[in-house]
């Protein structure tokens, strides 16, 4: 079987301005006999028409055929395996990856399958209505190991709930990639080292939730800057410096950072943030 890919063309003939978007595959088969099939150069060709809608919008195959359908019967796997392989979802990687980290003792996560077109019928994953993970609910679930990068691949994702597990390592800097994300809950955990400054791009966070661990630090003062925060607690870590008295901060109760090593509240101008740490 030989392919070309050929001129870059909308249905009117006219050149796409996204080249990457569509493309046209040209398969010539010969029959040599029934129940015999030979691939070789014209004379019956069969051409695949694949425009490749943005991701939002799926995939969808239209097909010119010129052939017969013992030909179409041939080549019916090969156009299901490159349908499938068109198909194949950066969330779902970026999931599948993260499952290669964690120990789950108790197959939680029997149901990811890296073989499925997307994560939207795994267990503990929701999405969207345009198939895009908002979702990752994994509370409580017995569940060990690290997080990694591969997490801020999640662009549309809204929440992260991943709290009382046995997660253990350093917050990704990552996660300052899901500009979307309303809540992060990873209380309850064994996360060490510091919060990401990164954490501060996230302007429609509402609930960060980081208590319960063992992070080492202080609190980045650009998390004052996230304006629709509402909930925040970094009580029973090993945090130091000061606490921020800046933006949301003013409004959070003590409570929320017990059982650190702050030295009180943030004296601007007087003492650096990062006193006593």
């Amino acid at each position: 079987m030989s392919f070309w890919g050929s001129s870059v063309l909308d249905r009117a003939g006219v050149q796409t301005e996204d080249p990457i978007s569509e493309y046209s595959l040209i398969w010539t088969v010969h029959s040599s006999g029934p129940g015999s099939h030979t691939v070789h150069n014209p004379p019956l060709p069969l051409r695949v028409h694949c425009r490749i809608c943005p991701p939002l919008q799926g995939l969808f195959l239209s097909l010119q055929m010129e052939s017969s359908t013992s030909v179409l019967c041939f080549l019916l796997p090969i156009l299901l395996s490159l349908t499938s392989t068109l198909s194949t979802n950066s969330e779902g990687n970026a999931l599948h990856a993260l499952r290669s980290r964690l120990s789950d003792p108790t197959n939680v996560l029997q149901s990811w399958d890296p073989t499925l077109v997307n994560p939207c019928t795994w267990f503990h994953v929701t999405c969207d209505s345009n198939n895009r993970v908002i979702r990752l609910d994994l509370g409580n679930s017995n569940i060990s190991g690290s997080l990694g990068p591969e997490l801020g691949q999640l662009q549309h994702l809204q929440y992260l709930e991943l709290y009382r597990n046995n997660f253990e390592g350093k917050i990704p800097k990552e996660l300052g990639n899901l500009k979307n994300l309303i809540s992060m809950d990873f209380y309850d955990n064994k996360f060490e080292g510091k919060i990401p400054k990164s954490i501060a791009k996230l302007k429609s966070l509402r609930f960060l939730r980081l208590n319960n661990n063992k992070l080492t630090g202080s609190i980045p003062r650009e998390l004052a800057t996230l304006s629709n925060l509402k909930v925040f607690d970094v009580s029973n870590n090993n945090l130091c410096g000061t606490i921020p008295v800046d933006g949301p901060f003013a409004n959070f109760p003590m409570e929320s950072f017990q059982n650190n090593r702050f030295s009180g509240p943030e004296l601007q101008g007087l003492v650096p943030y990062d006193f006593g740490c």
